[in-house]
């Protein structure tokens, strides 16, 4: 049996010739454009909580932002502010306006129909857009989204196969009989989220493209501590950050092989717009040796493959 030591570098030089990589997925590249909308029963002393704001995240990164206090739509990113014309953010600072009005309103009735008291503080919450799959030069629509949400809970969402609007709680059924009853509604929900949602995100893409196609490739270490569940292991952990657009494969593999039971965060934002990932298994002290990061990203022609613990691990946040 090969000792640790001399497993991993024969492990590391066979992926260099492609002998254990991942194979090539027949998963195309995924997108999304939403916009996300926050209403509170009443304002609250906090920095950069509204009473009322709103925002557009295309592949999670925001693009644009509103609120109560401003009462103006913004650019967030350079090429939204050096495409999108004047006539564009005066639209859509009155869209913004009168769903502000509606916002108001509903969550006031929404208090009332669920018995709350008015003095505490309530949110209602609603989020709609859409996703695409991307296979060599066709879009694909994906799915839509279209939901709302009352202090946390799911409250009501558009069902876009079946055409129809679907009350989760009681509370809902009467919004849910009253908008399922007006057919236009329902017609134009769906046609925005198969056909207007995507649109947007295309010419988005369209607009972002250089800077979406340079992206920003990960960095990728290899950290360890010891096991807080058994005193006797090590927790390994596998850690990539910094990277954009947010898919990427990240895995712990042992003597080339991907490791099965491995805990992840999912990916998740940094302060930078860019992402993160940790996935960590729990091993025995004297493997460490047997096991490396793995990490495929679109902005790496080949893989990163990390063999060596880093002993001062990275800020993140």
């Amino acid at each position: 049996m090969m000792s640790g030591g001399v497993a991993s570098g024969i492990c590391a030089l066979l992926c260099v010739f492609l002998l254990c990589g991942d194979l090539p997925s027949a998963q195309g590249e995924k997108h999304s454009l939403y916009y996300i909308y926050t209403g509170l029963s009443k304002p609250v002393d906090l920095p950069g909580i509204y009473e009322f704001s709103a925002m557009g995240l295309l592949d999670d990164r925001q693009i644009d932002f509103y609120n109560s206090e401003e009462r103006r739509k913004i650019p967030k990113q350079q090429w939204m502010k050096e495409k999108m014309q004047e006539d564009y953010w005066e639209k859509g600072t009155q869209s913004r306006k009168s769903k502000e009005q509606w916002f108001n309103v509903n969550v006031n009735i929404l208090m009332e129909r669920m018995r709350h008291n008015m003095s505490d503080l309530h949110i209602l919450q609603w989020r709609h857009g859409c996703e695409v799959e991307i296979q060599g030069s066709e879009v694909k629509f994906s799915k839509g989204i279209d939901e709302y949400g009352y202090d946390g809970e799911n409250f009501l969402y558009f069902d876009d196969a079946k055409s129809q609007w679907v009350a989760p709680v009681e509370e809902a059924l009467p919004t849910n009989r009253k908008w399922n009853n007006i057919p236009i509604l329902n017609q134009y929900t769906k046609g925005y989220l198969e056909k207007e949602c995507v649109d947007w995100l295309n010419k988005f893409r369209e607009y972002a493209d250089e800077e979406l196609r340079n992206g920003s490739p990960p960095d990728v270490y290899k950290l360890t501590k010891k096991s807080t569940k058994d005193e006797t292991k090590l927790k390994l952990t596998c850690l990539a950050t910094g990277f954009y657009d947010k898919d990427v494969m990240l895995n712990i593999r042992r003597n080339c092989l991907p490791e099965d039971e491995t805990e992840s965060t999912g990916v998740r934002p940094n302060h930078d717009q860019t992402f993160q990932l940790r996935k960590s298994v729990e091993i025995k002290e004297d493997q460490i040796d047997e096991y490396d990061c793995h990490l495929t990203h679109r902005t790496l022609k080949n893989p990163i493959i990390v063999t060596q613990v880093n002993f001062t691990p990275p800020v993140v946040e």
